[in-house]
């Protein structure tokens, strides 16, 4: 019996897969002689940067931009592919068809990390084992605010000299 849970998980991935994945020559295609409206922006889902370079379109920059984009559109196709590949497997609970073992994902994680631990763990940045979410620290307490020795009068926090009657703090 199979881990995963979903009888056939694997020919659902591949489903989904198809229905998801991106044509590198497209990307290239698109780039090349729509590239001054940003059409292989929104190709890849990036609609904020189409958007800009619809804004734009009439300076010709996004022309030059898209010629240079042409270039590197099957690199970004294929992380696109690479992303969407690691979501749909992450979805079914089994490991991206070819690239190894099922991905361990800590519990706990949100459902936006999962698919970027297992395109992490697969594409050899972290192992299984290593891969934990940032934590952010928490920013540093505002110092107490000072009553002056003189007039008790209550300083602002970070002062040398007190408000009220300007002695030395």
């Amino acid at each position: 019996m199979s881990s995963a849970p979903y009888p056939n998980a694997q020919a659902i991935f591949y489903q989904q897969y198809e229905t998801v994945r991106r044509d590198e020559v497209v990307g290239i295609l698109l780039a090349l002689f729509l590239g001054t409206f940003g059409v292989h922006h929104f190709y890849l889902h990036r609609t904020g940067l189409g958007i800009l370079y619809c804004c734009f379109c009439w300076t010709g920059i996004p022309t030059l931009l898209g010629f240079i984009e042409c270039f590197f559109m099957p690199r970004r196709v294929r992380e696109y592919n690479a992303i969407q590949a690691a979501a749909i497997a992450a979805s079914l609970g089994i490991a991206v068809p070819g690239w190894g073992q099922p991905v361990n994902i800590p519990t706990g994680t949100s459902p936006v990390a999962a698919p970027v631990a297992s395109f992490a763990q697969a594409s050899g940045f972290v192992s299984a084992a290593g891969f934990v979410p940032a934590v952010v620290p928490a920013p540093p307490a505002a110092p107490a605010q000072a009553p002056c020795p003189n007039c008790q009068r209550v300083n602002p926090p970070g002062a040398k000299f007190c408000v009220g009657c300007g002695q030395a703090l």
